[in-house]
C-alpha cells in the first residue's frame, strides 16, 4: 500500500485496488471467451465487456505509474507492466510510459517526441485520409499514434536498444491476433471494436482535460516554460466527471475524470479523488465540464481534432473552461493519451 494512505483503512485500498485489477483480469479473459460464442446475446456483451476490462486495464497503468497501489515502486512497476498488456501497450518498456507522463506532471506541459502537427502539415494527403476516417467516427489519429507505438523502437532513435523486445511483443501479438482470425474471423473483428471502444474511450477522456501546448522536449530540447508552477497548472487543468449526481459512474474510468484533484495532488488512488475535488472545490459544478457537453464536442470536433491548435488567449484557462462548459468552439485535443510513451 503507498506509504501517502499508510494510515487509511486497509480494507478499503485492499478492496478498491485489488477489485479494479481482479476485474480488468476476469473482464479480459471472459470477455475473449464470450467473443468467441456463436450466440450474439453472449458475444455482444461479452466485447463491451472485454473492451471495458481494457479501459480499466489502461487506467491501472496509469495508477502504478503514480506508485498509487503498492508501497514498493517495483511492484507498481510488474503490476503496470502486466496491464500494459491487456490493454495493448506493451511494445515498449512500462518506464517509458511512466517517464512521459511524469514529465507531464512535474513540466505542466504536453511532453512529447512526435510533432504530429508538424507531420500532417507535410503529408497533407495522408491527413485527409485520417480526417475522413475520423469523420466516420474511426479513430484514424490514434492508429497512427498506436503504429508508431508497435514500432516504437525502429521509429525512435533514442530506444533502438529495445529492439530485440519490440520485435519479440510484436510477433507475439501479431501471432495469437492471426490465430484468432484463423479460428473465428467473427472473434477477431469483436475484439477489433472491443480496441476501438477502448481507443474511443481513452481520447474522449483525454479531449478537454488541459489547454497545454505541446512541446517536442521528451529527450532533448528548451526546458518547459511552465515546470513546477502549481498555480499555472491548476488553471489549465480541467475537470469532465461523467457525472457528478450519480458519482459512482465515474468508476467506470476509475475517477479519471476528477483531475484537477489527481494534478492538485498525483499520489492519490483513484478512488478517494472525488473527495479530494469535493475538498478543494465543493460540489460547484461551475468547476467542471458537463457530460453532455463533452459529447457535444467530442462530435462536433471530431475531425477539426486531427490538427487542431488551441486557441492562445485563455490567461487563466477560464476562458476555455466556460468555453467547454457550453460545448461550443474549436477546443479540444487527440493524441494526448498517457499509453502513447512518445
Amino acid at each position: 500500500m503507498p506509504s501517502e494512505i499508510r494510515h487509511d483503512d486497509l480494507l478499503a485500498h485492499v478492496s478498491h485496488q485489488g477489485g479494479a485489477v481482479a476485474y480488468a483480469v476476469l473482464g479480459y479473459v471472459v470477455g475473449w471467451l464470450g467473443i468467441f460464442q456463436p450466440d450474439w446475446l453472449i458475444a455482444v456483451p461479452a466485447t463491451l465487456l472485454l473492451a471495458h476490462a481494457m479501459i480499466v486495464a489502461a487506467y491501472l497503468v496509469h495508477e502504478c505509474a503514480h506508485n498509487a497501489v503498492f508501497e514498493n515502486p517495483r511492484n507498481n512497476a510488474r503490476l503496470g507492466s502486466a496491464m500494459s498488456w491487456l490493454c495493448g501497450a506493451a511494445y515498449g518498456t512500462y518506464e517509458d510510459i511512466r517517464y512521459k507522463h511524469f514529465r507531464h506532471h512535474v513540466d505542466n506541459d504536453d511532453v512529447v517526441w512526435f510533432a504530429y502537427d508538424a507531420f500532417f502539415e507535410r503529408h497533407p494527403r495522408l491527413t485527409s485520409l485520417i480526417r475522413a476516417l475520423e469523420w466516420l467516427y474511426i479513430p484514424a489519429h490514434e492508429f497512427l499514434m498506436h503504429g508508431i507505438m508497435v514500432l516504437t523502437a525502429f521509429v525512435i532513435p533514442q530506444r533502438r536498444g529495445q529492439r530485440l523486445r519490440n520485435v519479440g511483443v510484436l510477433a507475439l501479438r501479431l501471432g495469437v491476433l492471426a490465430a484468432v482470425f484463423v479460428v473465428s474471423p467473427r472473434a477477431f473483428m469483436l475484439y477489433v471494436i472491443a480496441y476501438l471502444i477502448l481507443m474511443h474511450v481513452l481520447r474522449f477522456m483525454d479531449m478537454l482535460q488541459h489547454d497545454y501546448p505541446y512541446s517536442v522536449n521528451l529527450f532533448d530540447g528548451p526546458r518547459s516554460p511552465h515546470r513546477g508552477d502549481a498555480e499555472w497548472e491548476q488553471e489549465h487543468t480541467f475537470s469532465n466527471p461523467l457525472s457528478l449526481r450519480f458519482e459512482k459512474l465515474n468508476w467506470l474510468v476509475l475517477n479519471f475524470g476528477f483531475h484537477n484533484a489527481h494534478h492538485a495532488d498525483m499520489r492519490v488512488p483513484w478512488y478517494r479523488l472525488p473527495a479530494l475535488h469535493r475538498k478543494l472545490f465543493g460540489d460547484d459544478p461551475a468547476r467542471v465540464i458537463p457530460f453532455r457537453s463533452q459529447l457535444r464536442l467530442y462530435h462536433a470536433n471530431r475531425v477539426r481534432r486531427v490538427y487542431n491548435p488551441q486557441p492562445g488567449n485563455y490567461p487563466k484557462g477560464q476562458a476555455y473552461l466556460e468555453t467547454a462548459q457550453n460545448g461550443i468552439g474549436p477546443i479540444g485535443g487527440n493524441a494526448a493519451s498517457f499509453l502513447t510513451s512518445f
